[in-house]
């Protein structure tokens, strides 16, 4: 779903766009979105490895034993 974003654009003495402003709620709005979209892209890659799957709790174990 696209927001209506309200942006400035910062540009060169050109006049040529090199920047933007944006207020801090559509910011905000668009990293969660890029995070979320981000989750979608990780999990439809692992659906499509065709990867053993292993429990939750065995994967986050592992994951800390490699922390240390």
């Amino acid at each position: 779903m696209m927001c209506n974003l309200k942006q400035s654009y910062l540009v060169d003495d050109e006049g040529k766009r090199v920047g933007v402003f944006l207020d801090i709620d559509a910011y905000q709005k668009l990293l969660a979105d890029l995070e979320e979209l981000e989750s979608i892209r990780a999990f439809d890659a692992s659906k499509a490895s065709h990867d053993k799957l292993i429990p939750f709790e065995r994967a986050n174990s592992e994951i800390e034993r490699d922390r240390k």
